[in-house]
């Protein structure tokens, strides 16, 4: 029978990996945690589940999914986050497709809980993630810290029933601070790719991010979060391209 690995990368996760875990539970055959260096009680939590735990220092989003792929004993791999969980449905979809593929790599649609309430609207579903795949059959890529696994040319994905769970911020206050930390990342990546910033980037950027989550993505029907993500969502591309534009100015 196909066997299959669940691998987490973790980082004081305590609050998620429990959950995360137990929904694992029944559907992968082994469970690796790559813990970089946690400092609360991730790790207990994760080896008192039946996880295998890894000390691995953080080295990129990119590189620390592709180093916890390399971990997996098994030819399939579900790769996930520990502030996400799988529903019934999604798990039950997983077993299917691994138990008798018909693809070298499955997506899922991703369902976010933002400070309490699901986003249904506003760009953030359905999210799809390709997630589930054969190990040797891509890799992360992407631009760092917006990862995504590629499947290598030639390998073929299909798409799984069911939601998958993600717990993003209990409160706005953690969304900013990770805006805050994405976004100096994002903006070193974005100098080192040639791209480049000004004040009219300044200006336009935002105001389109603000239009396309609030009202292209119509992120009016999810209420009062709409309107907070809309507006950070803005925020958070001022920053980066304001970020960008002192790199420039240090650059010079």
């Amino acid at each position: 029978m196909t066997k299959l690995t669940a691998v987490i990368i973790t980082l004081n996760e305590e609050r998620n990996i429990d959950r995360c875990i137990k929904g694992l539970q029944g559907v992968a055959d082994e469970i690796v945690v790559v813990d970089s260096l946690s400092t609360d009680n991730t790790k207990s939590i994760a080896e008192s589940l039946g996880a295998k735990v890894i000390d691995q220092p953080f080295l990129g989003h990119i590189e620390q999914k592709n180093f916890a792929k390399n971990q997996a004993s098994y030819e399939w791999v579900l790769s996930l986050d520990a502030d996400e969980a799988l529903t019934p449905q999604l798990a039950e979809s997983i077993t299917n497709a691994v138990s008798d593929p018909n693809y070298d790599g499955y997506k899922m649609n991703r369902l976010t809980n933002y400070c309490g309430q699901w986003i249904r609207y506003s760009g953030w579903y359905p999210d799809t993630k390709l997630r589930l795949f054969k190990k040797q059959a891509g890799e992360w890529g992407g631009t760092n810290p917006h990862d995504r696994f590629e499947l290598y040319d030639g390998k073929k994905a299909g798409h799984l029933n069911g939601d998958l769970l993600h717990y993003s911020f209990y409160t706005r206050e953690e969304h900013y601070a990770q805006i805050e930390n994405f976004t100096t990342i994002a903006a070193h990546a974005k100098w080192k790719q040639g791209h480049r910033s000004n004040l009219i980037k300044l200006l336009i950027k935002p105001m389109a991010k603000f239009i396309k989550s609030f009202i292209i993505k119509q992120g009016f029907r999810d209420g009062y979060y709409g309107w907070v993500i809309a507006i950070t969502s803005a925020e958070a591309t001022f920053m980066r391209y304001s970020k960008l534009l002192k790199i420039q100015k240090l650059k010079k």
